[in-house]
């Protein structure tokens, strides 16, 4: 059972940063995908970036190219996700996520853990 916390969501007006963490109670093996999700109020959750473990081949969502980078700190079994020039588009409830035995590691790939979200919002 991997258990997921997410740390670091706020309220920021439009073109700040925020930096999310994730920690797992796990060591986050190579074989991990890892990716964040979001959801805003009426809205579906959508996949905003992943990033396999093996590698660090990463994948984003278009409406967050160029301004997110996610990232890990294995030896602290962290997963980050560094965001710049946010938008109030960007408000929503941010979770982590994890796949140990990932087909394949895109946003729109199946995850099987999560964690229970932390909530970022953008002020106009």
């Amino acid at each position: 059972q991997v258990q997921l916390v997410e740390s670091g969501g706020g309220s920021v007006q439009a073109g700040g940063s925020l930096r999310l963490s994730c920690a797992s109670s796990t060591y986050i093996y190579s074989s991990y995908c890892m990716g964040w999700f979001r959801q805003a109020p009426g809205k579906e959750r959508e996949g905003v970036a992943v990033i396999y473990i093996r590698s660090g081949s990463t994948d984003y969502a278009d409406s967050v190219k160029g301004r997110f980078t996610i990232s890990r700190d294995n030896a602290k079994n962290t997963l980050y996700l560094q965001m710049n020039s946010l938008k109030p588009e960007d408000t929503a409830m941010y979770y982590c996520a994890a796949n140990p035995w990932p087909q394949r590691c895109a946003v729109g790939a199946s995850f099987a853990y999560w964690g229970q979200g932390t909530q970022v919002t953008v002020s106009s």
